[in-house]
């Protein structure tokens, strides 16, 4: 199952938040070429919706491309989706029962059709009928109509290598009232799986009712869900007979140039955020998605996969890639099946005698570690049994597993290994790696390390590395934030790459300095429609009257262009929390408030939503609001730190100092690793006249972070408040010297001097 991915960031009055969230009728003869002469005069593309009547399906296809429809016939987009058939339901429903999670399934047939008994949103069993098969291998998915044009993916499913039932968590325990449970959001079809199923999808979703009336031209990944509507190209076909040749008007033809190709299969190949209300074939992928960058808990330090995000977002950073090797130059574009066996897919390109050697593998011949793949395509399994690889092409990195905690080829396959062992074969054999690959940059930026801004600087800078890490570069400077980091910042949004420009404007978004405004206004002309509405929620703090005079008509088509965006991902709890941010920017705390409240009536377990929404209520005066929501948020997460520190927060600026310790100690209990606690903790105890155990956090802060300069000053200040004057001008020294730029650490200096 294919997931819309939706990011966003919202700031707070005490912090910022992360969060993502489980997101024309034309002649095809010549309508690129139409488009192409159109945007040197206009960017703005249609939103039209091409009538299901111009997609005439593979029968129609097949008149003239009996080869390529042959080899798509049994393929995985054919099998895409299916109604519940005996031909095409391959679970058993012979009286199975499955249990999981403490949730007994029971699998059976009636009438002729298909229904599993299980639990439902109220938390008790209920028989459902299955409507829909869901993909072919490894796994088998099943679909039941809920109420109000709901889909709703079983999350048991049928292994059909095994030819048993599993549950796709196993590991994860959800409760019939989260947004995770199967009835619910997380395994919605209409907005998580449909968009990338069936061939040209409308998902026609209603806020007001929270219903959908979702619509396809072809049930399942049919020929013209890839090539485009075929009525104009049939049509003229039949029209000129021999006579016809092929036009630019359809996708994904031989003539697509192989960066372009791989951006036209991306749509469904890629975590993503949705922009368009449905995808039309107009303008590019940008223009109806942006991908997700390389963020923690989506990919690994060094850009490496790991939660699921598909390919799109790891072969783009491959050599592979930039040297123009395109989806189809290894898969058979129509049955998605490579196109050679073993090692000869990669010697297609790769000399032989270099590379399949034991000279170069250091393995037996014609064993699995002598296959390329295994140690250049290492991977993950995903929804319970799916193997998939990652499609970054990368040498393993052992020295990189050690110091950033990366995975590795050499000891995914060697489990009796260490990677210190790794590493050791790895010098042995081939010498020290180059450190010229992009995640000898992002990786210490990634982590945090204290000099990891200068690297992600170097990488963003450097346009002979992937944009795509570019873009990640530029997104992970926010843990660096000061104004020096934002000048820097801001020389991205010119950046070629509208990836970059996108991932710099989310990134500098927030921003409540009007100063900065004039570097977001150009780009509500750009070229591409996700950086335009990403722009425009940048200048949200705006009103229209202040914009240039020069970009006015500009502006108003792209507020209707995100109002569009809005709408579009008002079925998640994230979209909906991001009108509440759009509010909170144009100062109107309490429609904020509802557009947060709103959002957790989607998902109200979601608590990064809620520990917004409680410092909203804080902002607006409605103190016993917020309290009760951080105490809702720690009674459903007791261990999220977070929310002790801005409940702590909250209680100290309302003089509750004693209290407001208590919750910021349990927020360095459970993420100890968080510097800012320290500080803020400190602080407290000096307001408490506890000079012995505000001393105390802050030097057990530094232990952690021995040249934080926010730790080093309030240090210097305790002494200095508490007549330690020598002690204080040593700290004082040390801030000079660590940061010598810095007037008031000088002025501190002096004072003590």
């Amino acid at each position: 199952m294919l997931v819309n991915s939706f990011y966003f960031k919202i700031k707070t009055s005490n912090f910022f938040v992360y969060l993502v969230v489980l997101s024309l009728s034309f002649s095809c003869n010549n309508k690129k070429q139409q488009y192409v002469e159109a945007k040197k005069d206009d960017i703005f593309i249609s939103a039209n919706v091409i009538p299901d009547s111009h997609f005439l399906g593979d029968k129609a296809c097949a008149e003239c491309h009996k080869d390529e429809v042959k080899d798509w016939k049994g393929s995985h987009h054919d099998k895409a989706m299916q109604i519940a058939t005996e031909a095409t339901v391959l679970g058993n429903f012979n009286d199975a029962t499955f249990k999981s999670q403490g949730v007994i399934s029971k699998f059976f047939k009636k009438e002729g059709n298909y229904y599993v008994n299980t639990e439902g949103p109220d938390g008790k069993n209920h028989n459902y009928k299955i409507e829909y098969t869901f993909g072919l291998t490894p796994l088998q998915q099943y679909i039941v109509k809920f109420p109000n044009g709901h889909y709703q993916c079983l999350r048991t499913a049928w292994d059909t290598e095994k030819q048993k039932w599993f549950d796709l968590y196993p590991d994860f325990k959800v409760v019939h009232s989260e947004w995770l449970h199967w009835s619910r959001g997380g395994l919605n079809w209409n907005n998580m799986c449909a968009d990338c199923h069936s061939t040209n999808v409308r998902k026609n979703y209603t806020q007001e009712n929270h219903s959908y009336n979702t619509k396809y031209a072809i049930i399942n990944v049919n020929c013209e869900a890839c090539h485009g509507p075929g009525k104009a190209h049939v049509e003229e076909a039949k029209k000129q007979g021999d006579k016809y040749v092929a036009t630019d008007g359809m996708w994904m033809t031989s003539k697509t140039q192989p960066k372009e190709l791989v951006d036209q299969c991306a749509r469904c190949h890629m975590r993503r955020e949705q922009y368009s209300s449905n995808f039309n074939f107009e303008g590019t992928m940008l223009d109806h998605y942006f991908p997700q960058v390389l963020t923690n808990g989506l990919y690994y330090p060094d850009g490496q996969i790991q939660d699921e995000v598909y390919v799109y977002g790891s072969f783009v950073q491959s050599k592979m890639y930039h040297n123009d090797v395109t989806c189809t130059n290894c898969h058979n574009p129509h049955s998605l099946k490579l196109k050679f066996e073993g090692n000869n897919l990669c010697l297609q390109c790769h000399e032989k005698p270099k590379y399949d050697t034991p000279s170069h593998h250091f393995h037996q011949a014609n064993t699995d570690g002598a296959q390329c793949i295994n140690c250049h395509m290492d991977g993950k399994i995903y929804m319970g049994n799916d193997y998939r690889r990652d499609h970054s092409f990368r040498i393993p990195r052992p020295d990189q597993s050690l110091k950033y905690g990366t995975p590795n080829a050499c000891t995914r396959c060697h489990t009796d290994k260490t990677d210190t062992w790794a590493w050791e074969q790895y010098k042995k054999q081939y010498g020290e790696p180059e450190k010229n690959h992009f995640s000898d940059l992002l990786a210490p930026g990634f982590t945090g390390e204290e000099d990891g801004y200068h690297s992600l600087l170097t990488l963003a800078k450097d346009t002979v590395y992937p944009e795509l890490a570019r873009a990640s570069a530029v997104s992970n400077m926010t843990q660096y934030y000061n104004n020096d980091v934002i000048d820097n910042m801001l020389q991205f949004l010119k950046d070629d790459s509208p990836i970059v420009r996108g991932a710099t404007i989310d990134a500098l978004g927030e921003i409540t300095n009007q100063d900065y405004a004039k570097y977001f206004i150009p780009l509500l002309k750009d070229p591409k429609r996700t950086v335009r509405v990403k722009a425009f929620f940048a200048l949200s703090s705006l009103d229209e009257i202040q914009i240039p005079e020069a970009y006015k008509e500009a502006y108003k088509k792209v507020k209707k262009e995100f109002e569009v965006h809005l709408n579009v991902t008002a079925d998640f709890a994230g979209g909906r929390a991001k009108r509440g941010g759009y509010y909170l920017k144009k100062g109107d705390v309490p429609n904020a408030i509802k557009s947060m409240e709103s959002a957790l009536e989607i998902d109200g377990l979601n608590n990064i939503i809620r520990s917004n929404l409680a410092n909203l209520y804080y902002r607006n005066g409605q103190v016993k609001k917020a309290e009760e929501a951080f105490k809702t948020i720690i009674k459903q997460e007791p261990e999220f730190a977070q929310t002790y520190y801005s409940y702590a927060l909250l209680l100290g600026e309302q003089n509750r100092t004693e209290e407001a310790v208590k919750q910021m100690e349990l927020a360095i209990k459970y993420m100890p690793e968080n510097i800012r606690f320290y500080y803020n903790l400190s602080l407290l105890y000096d307001k408490l006249n506890n000079f012995k155990k505000a001393e105390a956090t802050v030097v057990s802060g530094l232990k952690r972070a021995p040249q934080n300069a926010d730790l080093l000053y309030v240090l210097a200040y305790l002494y200095q408040k508490n007549n330690q004057i020598a002690k204080a001008r040593n700290i004082a020294q040390r801030l000079v010297q660590l940061y010598p730029n810095n007037q008031q650490y000088a002025a501190m200096l002096n004072q003590l001097q």
